[in-house]
């Protein structure tokens, strides 16, 4: 028969004293996540700590390398210019160095009343610096660099002068074109004013029924565009003796001779071929002289300018500028005579 049957109720509690009794405690889902997170590793806010500072050991190849260094440098001859530039370094650091308190030359110094920083003599504009020490890197005699460096100087301000003159030149230079271009422009604004005061004066003598008469006098035109009138003159003058010389060539050369027409006179003077009678008076009204428009021309080409337009504005009520004629003489809206009143 078969044993008794093991008990399956809760286990006893005695027997030996390394048995630990088991003790079950409730838990819910919430205390597992925290447990779980718990364990989990914080790598967004680790912190690693510095690695701990001490004596840096070379090994023995490091060691080796350093001396070997360390001899070939101690063993390396130095060239002339390091030479050359280790004492200059030293000497601009020596004199650049006060003499201390302990040195005999300044106990001697410091006897006569002398404190450091004070200056030498009772003025107090007088030295406080040393005189610097010019070392001669070369056999030249001591007066000769003083003579380069006058010689240098007078260069240097030779050069500075003709730089100012040359300066100067170049700003008389821009004044001189800037007040050429300036009566240029004064020059075409009266050409201008004299063409609008001839026209306007020959409409209002047609719009009264007095026409001027075509073989006027240049010594009867106005005076302030009579010089117009006269270089005009004196182009159809020049004109006239060209075509004189050509039909007079044509006329030795019968090949060159124009054809005979029955044309008159008056298709000839439109023409321009035969006008010897329209300007016999033009040719002596050329070679006579004008002093009063010899008088008007000597003036400035400005005061010239102002007369027409003053002209223009009291007779005609027209602003050269606004290039207007006004229907009274208000001329409101106009802001001047000139035209930098106009700007």
């Amino acid at each position: 028969m078969c044993g008794a049957p093991k008990s399956l109720g809760r286990p006893s509690l005695r027997g030996s004293q390394d048995q630990v009794p088991l003790r079950f405690h409730p838990t819910t889902p919430h205390m597992n996540a925290m447990a779980q997170s718990d364990e989990e590793d914080d790598y967004m806010n680790m912190t690693f700590e510095d690695a701990p500072k001490g004596p840096k050991y070379e090994t023995s190849l490091q060691r080796a390398a350093r001396k070997r260094k360390e001899g070939e440098a101690r063993a390396r001859q130095k060239t002339k210019a390091e030479r050359e530039a280790d004492a200059e370094a030293a000497r601009e650091a020596a004199l650049a160095t006060a003499l201390p308190e302990t040195n005999k030359g300044f106990k001697m110094m410091a006897k006569f009343g002398f404190k450091q920083g004070d200056t030498l003599g009772k003025s107090e504009n007088a030295r406080k610096v040393p005189i610097s020490v010019d070392i001669k890197g070369d056999r030249s005699g001591i007066g000769l660099e003083s003579e380069k460096k006058r010689k240098f100087r007078e260069q240097w301000e030779q050069a500075d002068r003709e730089a100012k003159r040359s300066k100067e030149e170049e700003g008389d230079y821009i004044e001189i074109r800037r007040l050429e271009a300036k009566q240029k422009k004064a020059e075409r604004d009266l050409d201008s004013a004299q063409r609008t005061a001839e026209r306007l004066t020959e409409k209002e003598a047609e719009d009264k029924g007095t026409p001027q008469p075509v073989e006027k006098p240049v010594k009867d035109v106005n005076l302030l565009w009579r010089s117009r009138a006269r270089r005009r003159a004196t182009i159809m003058h020049e004109k006239q003796q060209r075509r004189e010389l050509d039909n007079s060539i044509a006329s030795r050369l019968p090949t060159l001779a124009p054809e005979e027409d029955d044309e008159g006179d008056d298709a000839k003077i439109a023409q321009g071929r035969d006008l010897a009678p329209f300007y016999t008076s033009l040719e002596n009204d050329l070679e006579g002289e004008d002093p009063e428009l010899a008088e008007f021309e000597a003036l400035p080409v400005e005061e010239r300018l102002e007369k027409l337009l003053t002209f223009l504005r009291e007779k005609f009520h027209y602003c050269l500028y606004c290039g207007y004629q006004y229907p009274d003489a208000e001329m409101e809206g106009c802001p001047g005579v000139t035209e930098d009143e106009h700007d």
